[in-house]
Order: structure tokens, then sequence, then C-alpha cells
């Protein structure tokens, strides 16, 4: 099963020197959120990934074309432009990066990398939330409930639309108030045919988002997490995932150091 992540949106503000770069790649320990993500993808076994790009997707084709560089210590002879490779460490990762478009919405995105899930159920993902969301528990979820669409929900961090789920789980498609709300915590398993469903939103020009899209023709459920999730939207987030990070309290941080 393929992982698809949405990084395809506008230059990150998170703080000046990230100003022009996608969202996605601005850092986090060193690191671009996208690697974090992915690092917990491939975790619980799914490192087949398909990277939507947008906003200076050359940014992010230059990291993976370059990763096995970035990833280990080297020498290099400047006159010979020799590159000697120390403590040589990567990851098995497959990475398809797709040019969706600067401006295109997520349903477009989704559309144009249709024909990478080679006809199998996708996880998605934005490329610009942290979580530990146990993907094998959502991918479990979803094949009880044999649904179109498994969206992992959290508990709103105070700026999220929310949304209604009843007590079995089914989203209602109504906002929801009180301290039970839920909202979409940005992963998500769908199924192929959802991306038909898509195709059909977007020619007849139908609004709403990506839950309420499916919803129109499926039943969509949900999975609940309890746990750690959090969107990266601005430098107090990114301060304080760093802090997290570098005082080795990430709770996002499932794998253990290669």
């Amino acid at each position: 099963m393929k992982t698809i992540i949405l990084a395809g949106g506008l230059p990150s503000t998170l703080i000046e020197q990230d100003e022009k770069v996608p969202k996605p790649m601005a850092e986090i320990g060193g690191r671009p959120i996208l690697w974090h993500i992915m690092k917990q993808y491939a975790y619980y076994g799914y490192n087949d990934f398909i990277i939507c790009t947008g906003y200076k997707g050359s940014v992010i084709k230059d990291y993976f074309m370059n990763f096995y560089i970035y990833q280990s210590d080297i020498t290099v002879d400047l006159l010979t432009n020799e590159i000697e490779i120390h403590r040589k460490q990567t990851e098995d990762w497959k990475v398809s990066i797709i040019d969706t478009g600067a401006n295109s919405s997520i349903l477009e995105r989704l559309l144009m990398v249709g024909d990478y899930i080679d006809g199998e159920p996708a996880l998605v993902v934005y490329g610009d939330c942290l979580s530990n969301i146990d993907i094998s528990e959502l991918v479990k979820a979803h094949k009880v409930s044999e649904c179109m669409a498994t969206f992992t929900v959290a508990h709103p961090t105070g700026r999220n639309e929310t949304l209604f789920v009843d007590e079995n789980g089914r989203y209602q498609g109504e906002k929801q108030k009180g301290g039970g709300a839920w909202v979409n915590a940005c992963n998500m398993l769908l199924e192929p045919e959802a991306f038909g469903c898509l195709e059909t939103s977007l020619k007849k020009k139908l609004p709403g988002n990506l839950i309420d899209c499916l919803a129109r023709e499926y039943e969509v459920r949900t999975y609940r997490h309890d746990g750690f999730w959090a969107p990266v939207e601005t430098i107090r987030d990114k301060t304080w995932l760093e802090s997290l990070w570098m005082t080795g309290k990430a709770p996002w941080k499932v794998w253990e150091e290669q």
C-alpha cells in the first residue's frame, strides 16, 4: 500500500529562512517535517511514498536526489570533484515525486496521482502535521469497517474546524460544539474507488473539502486518535515541536535511531 503525502501548498512562513521553501521542508531538529512523517509511516511498514508537490517542488526533488549525501558524512576533493562517503546511511524508501501544480486543490492533487496507486487502497497524509497515530491500527479499523474512506480524527488544538462523529464512529457532516469535539487529523485511508468520486465532484464543481466530497456518495468512517497530534501552522508550533525534539520528548518519534 502506498502513502500519498500532500506537500504542494504555499511557501512556509514558519521562520524567515524557511519562507522560500515548501512548508513540509521546514525543519524540526535539523530534518524536514516531511522526513519526520516518512519515518513514522516507514516504522509501520509503509515505505512506498508518493509526494504531491507544488510550490518549489524542485526543493523536494533535490532533497531526495541527494538524500544519500545529506544522510552521510562526506569528504569532497575540490580539485578532482571526487566524493568519499563516510558513515554510509540511508532509508529503505521508494519515493515518487509528482508535480501537482502550485495552485491545485487537495482533490485535484489526489486525482493527479491516482494512476500511481496501482488500483490499491492508499494512505493519505498532509505534509505539515506530526502525530503518534498508530498507522497499523488505522489500517485495521479501515478493513473492519469495509467503507470507502476512513479519516483519523483527534481532539482540536484550538484552531480547527470540528466534525460531528456519532458513537459508532460514523462521520455525520455537521459541526459539533463542546468538549467532545473531533477534528480531521490529516491522516486517512482511501479505497481506489474513492478517487472516482473526487473526479465526479470536480467535474460537477461541487463545493466542499475532501471528507465532505466523499461523504456525499459513501459512508465515511473515522478512527479516533486520543494521543499526540499537532499541525505545524505557526512559529510557536514549530518552536514547541523543536523543543520536544531537542529534549528527547518528541511523542511522534516512534522509530529507533539507526
